[in-house]
């Protein structure tokens, strides 16, 4: 038996699909960065291990990060993880649950696969559950200083957590400049994923992404989420907004409770199988 893989990108943001009983090695950390490696495997930003059993949810999912560290939740890896569910005939047009680590979320394929909502749960900027260090508060304009500059920053988690940074205008170089100090910041004990976001109108948002454990990426569902909840806690964007990112854009809709709802493409890249020489040394 061989090992398959499935590739696919949502907004430029790839995913290799691993199906855990199809599986012929270790997904250990050395397998991990090995096959995401753009040279030496067959490149992506993560690996999407499932279905899994989950009590409570029809699909399980664990996600794992580049650097071979597992992430809670991620708003492309579900959109991708729904849509190759859809192709491999284990899911209909009918709403159905995937739990992540970061929680349970509501999935439902469209457009004949081409488009998936998903619903990603309920962003909380309270500092004790994203984590950020020091009392418990939410975590709200406050000021971090890093390289000899200060920004002012909000938090938020909805799985996983998140440093929102405005700006008057966002670009590539803020992400890769500061994202990795922001990422391992002493306020952050488990890491944080980095967005810097400029309001271009109350109903658009214009995003750059540093991704723990990824780096600069084109596209963030989860950033997205979390990003559009702090511009619409601090009253400047509507609950409705489309967040555009280098990769594309996704809508979100924000409810009352700060529980998000994503909606974005998903495409197929490839699907093939790994071949051992990968891990030889």
């Amino acid at each position: 038996m061989v090992t398959p893989f499935w590739k696919y990108h949502a907004l430029g943001n790839d995913y290799l699909v691993l199906d855990p009983e199809r599986l012929e090695m270790a997904l250990q950390p050395f397998a991990i960065q090995r096959l995401c490696h753009r040279h030496f495997g067959v490149g992506s930003d993560g690996i999407l291990l499932g279905p899994l059993p989950a009590p409570g949810a029809d699909f399980g999912l664990r996600i794992f990060n580049p650097d071979g560290s597992e992430a809670e939740k991620s708003g492309n890896g579900l959109r991708i993880f729904a849509r190759y569910l859809w192709d491999e005939g284990k899911v209909g047009e009918a709403p159905f649950y995937i739990q992540t680590l970061g929680g349970r979320v509501r999935a439902q394929v469209q457009q004949a696969g081409r488009q998936v909502e998903v619903d990603m749960g309920q962003v909380s900027f309270q500092s004790r559950l994203i984590p950020v260090a020091g009392p418990d508060r939410e975590v709200i304009q406050e000021p971090i200083e890093l390289q000899g500059r200060t920004f002012t920053f909000s938090a938020a988690t909805i799985g996983n957590p998140h440093c929102v940074i405005v700006v008057p205008e966002t670009t590539p170089a803020l992400a890769q400049t500061y994202g990795p100090a922001l990422e391992t910041h002493p306020y952050f004990p488990q890491r944080t994923n980095v967005q810097f976001v400029q309001v271009v109108s109350p109903n658009r948002l214009r995003l750059e992404i540093w991704e723990r454990g990824a780096g600069y990426t084109l596209a963030s569902g989860s950033s997205s989420s979390a990003a559009a909840a702090v511009v619409h806690r601090l009253g400047l964007c509507a609950s409705e907004v489309t967040v555009e990112m280098p990769g594309g854009e996704l809508a979100i809709r924000i409810a009352p409770d700060f529980a998000i709802t994503m909606t974005g493409p998903v495409t197929k890249v490839a699907q093939g199988t790994l071949a051992p020489d990968m891990f030889a040394d």
